[in-house]
């Protein structure tokens, strides 16, 4: 590996240091319903977010508060003995991509078949502190 790119891994790497991330996927909902709850969080802080979605009726809502109570918990991994509420964690990006889609058949008038599909998704959470913007600002 040449000087160059060595050093561009190393900024790359140190950069994620202070991003933290969590994934679901194969998530059986569509990923439009699931866009939908996506909208409500997105640049939110963490414990607003985490209350919008524990109160919504959808099951996206219950999917997606469980994926940020992920998140959060791999925050406190990377982060021990450091309180959540003195860095003031929020939402940087959230996406929500089109995974597999389960094709099923169902029957229709006079000999024919219609086709189901079944879509599922998944989903990216970062989480970032405003705590580290300000510090890097000054």
């Amino acid at each position: 590996m040449g000087s160059r790119k060595q050093i561009a891994a190393e900024a790359r790497k140190e950069a994620r240091k202070n991003l933290f991330v969590a994934s679901l996927n194969n998530c059986p909902t569509s990923p439009r319903k699931m866009r939908l709850m996506v909208d409500l969080v997105r640049g939110r802080n963490v414990e607003t977010a985490l209350n919008i979605l524990k109160f919504k009726p959808n099951d996206a809502a219950g999917r997606l508060y469980k994926l940020v109570l992920s998140a959060i918990s791999n925050w406190q991994e990377k982060n021990e003995g450091i309180r959540m509420e003195d860095h003031n964690l929020y939402i940087k990006s959230i996406m929500v991509d089109s995974a597999r889609v389960l094709k099923r058949i169902r029957p229709a008038p006079q000999g024919r078949a219609h086709r189901i599909r079944k879509r599922s998704n998944h989903v990216t959470v970062v989480l970032e502190s405003r705590q580290n913007n300000i510090a890097d600002a000054e």
